[in-house]
């Protein structure tokens, strides 16, 4: 059984009149029992050439539907106003900024296109890393 462990701290000294420290740790596990995510695509990057050229980076009819299956994206540029918008079909998830990273979870819904996972960058040659963990 694999073991695939995710821990996120979050912290600051001046966002609230307190100090803000929280982490939380996660093991990823298949849906709806405790057998750890067994697959992987590997990780990788994606260079896209063209701003505003949206890309499905994972098609849902190639994965298995209702899963825990989930998402690792960082967006390598260091330009600050250069983001990737994130959507499944067509629904905005959200942007992740240059150094911004997300771990997203993904049903994989295969009853069509309606859960391929997209990617769209504002910018010309922009750098996303990006793994996907399966439960399949």
């Amino acid at each position: 059984m694999a073991t695939t462990t995710a821990t996120l701290t979050i912290s600051s000294t001046d966002l609230l009149s307190d100090e803000l420290a929280l982490s939380t740790t996660a093991t990823l596990t298949s849906a709806g029992n405790s057998t750890g995510l067994t697959g992987t695509n590997g990780l990788a990057r994606k260079t896209v050439a063209g701003g505003h050229a949206q890309y499905t980076l994972f098609a849902a009819a190639s994965h298995t539907d209702d899963k825990a299956h989930k998402v690792y994206l960082k967006n390598m540029s260091t330009t600050a106003a250069e983001f990737f918008l994130i959507s499944i079909h067509d629904v905005e998830v959200g942007r992740i900024y240059a150094g911004d990273w997300a771990l997203i979870p993904w049903s994989a819904d295969t009853t069509g296109d309606d859960a391929d996972f997209k990617i769209d960058p504002s910018a010309n040659d922009m750098t996303l890393e990006y793994m996907l963990f399966t439960d399949e």
